[in-house]
């Protein structure tokens, strides 16, 4: 009787090691696929910021993106939580969020222009 309650506690030793080694349980991170569009007529400086509500910060990167061209930034993030997006020039700001318990990779739009700011954005791939 001891010899089978020994093999069992192995055994699902074993299988819990293996659940460990092979990532079971544990989310894919989330992606954050975003593109800045500059609809002016005159370069724009960018600062995009990628962070999490607990407080990481993902991504902080700057750009100059030329007139009719559009600059794509992909960032990794984590798996859990709300996230945000924030993209800044000189005078304006566009911001955009996502929960990425829900949404594993979310795809986001800035374009600017010398008077306004479009934000759009979309989860297009659900968990």
């Amino acid at each position: 009787m001891e010899r089978r309650r020994l093999l069992a506690a192995s055994t699902g030793a074993l299988a819990a090691a293996a659940a460990g080694c092979l990532g079971l349980g544990e989310s894919d991170p989330g992606r954050l696929d975003l593109t800045v569009r500059n609809d002016g007529d005159d370069p724009v400086d960018v600062d995009v910021t990628v962070a999490g509500d607990d407080g990481t910060t993902y991504e902080e990167e700057s750009d100059r993106v030329d007139a009719g061209v559009a600059r794509a930034f992909e960032v990794t993030v984590g798996a859990s939580g709300r996230h945000e997006v924030t993209v800044t020039g000189a005078d304006w700001e566009g911001r955009l969020a996502w929960d990425a318990e829900t949404c594993a990779v979310y795809d986001g739009q800035v374009a600017v222009d010398g008077e306004t700011v479009e934000v759009a954005g979309e989860c297009v791939d659900p968990r």
